[in-house]
């Protein structure tokens, strides 16, 4: 399956540009915190559920550190109910910077906090119940009615978290990280997690930026201006250290090669299909936005449906 990342300034503008992408032929749409400005996402993809018709939805991600798992479980289900058998839940510990100056929260052992919420958020999901107590949750809670499963996936970017998601999440969920790592890294990760779990191996989902521009410039210089400060964030300065970049500088041509796709309509589509090609479950294309923001959402939703058919 091939998806967009939507970003607005609103939660009606959200939900139009959802809307907008199921008009298109887009198979998935999925927000990350702060994807429709001010407000909180859970709500606007409820919204969004209850005025489309086909589009799969998803969290790409919510932290872990903003809810109780209960909490999680229970607008989970609501959203599922709006549309049902449409929607993902993803969720994630995030990282030291936004967690301690967002919540005042402590970020310690961050792959217990997503082991803990993992478990207890699916038992409520698929179970209706769960009495669980760890380091970071201490959860006795039964939901009404029946549970109705839904898929709980999470966010991955160096190899213990992904094998993590392999042992626990029904999916992993990256951001940032070059085709190279995902496939020579991630992905083996993912899958000695889920053979440790004596499970199958759960989907890998890669975040890609994407600019439909035939400039190669240009659309390197959107991604190092819009998404370049990754590049001075410790976890990630790692995660393209493993995949062979130095990027102390900032991103350099060549691992940006590897990230971003970019050129016409017909290129982006055939560079989004190496992506699945080199072993990923699906692709959610994050728009690189030019001089017209219109335009270049309008053009990736463009490639995205064409890349599905």
């Amino acid at each position: 399956m091939y998806g967009v990342s939507v970003e607005a300034g609103s939660a009606p503008e959200c939900v139009g540009l959802i809307q907008q992408a199921e008009n298109a032929g887009v198979g998935a749409a999925w927000t990350n915190m702060g994807a429709a400005g001010p407000v909180d996402m859970m709500p606007v993809l409820a919204a969004a559920g209850a005025q489309t018709e086909r589009i799969m939805l998803g969290n790409a991600i919510v932290h872990t550190w903003s809810r109780q798992p209960a909490v999680f479980a229970e607008e989970a289900l609501a959203i599922e109910q709006l549309a049902p058998g449409r929607y993902r839940l993803g969720i994630g510990p995030s990282t030291a910077f936004f967690v301690e100056r967002m919540y005042g929260a402590s970020y310690t052992k961050p792959l217990t906090n997503l082991r803990e919420y993992l478990t207890t958020v699916r038992a409520l999901v698929n179970e209706g119940s769960v009495k669980f107590k760890g380091e970071h949750v201490s959860l006795r809670w039964r939901l009404l009615g029946e549970p109705t499963p839904l898929p709980v996936m999470a966010s991955a970017l160096r190899p213990k978290s992904y094998s993590l998601c392999g042992e626990l999440a029904d999916g992993a969920i990256s951001w940032m990280s070059p085709l190279k790592y995902l496939s020579e890294v991630a992905l083996p990760a993912l899958e000695e997690g889920a053979k440790k779990a004596e499970r199958e191996t759960p989907p890998l989902v890669a975040h890609v930026p994407v600019a439909v521009t035939t400039d190669r410039d240009d659309a390197f210089n959107r991604a190092r201006e819009q998404v370049g400060y990754y590049a001075e964030v410790p976890n990630y300065q790692g995660m393209f250290a493993m995949a062979g970049y130095d990027v102390s500088g900032g991103y350099t041509d060549e691992m940006l090669e590897d990230l971003v796709v970019w050129g016409t309509e017909d290129e982006v589509v055939e560079k989004l299909q190496r992506w699945t090609a080199g072993g990923m479950s699906e692709v959610i294309a994050s728009t690189l936005y030019g001089a017209d923001r219109e335009e270049s959402i309008a053009s990736v939703f463009s490639a995205v449906a064409r890349a599905s058919k």
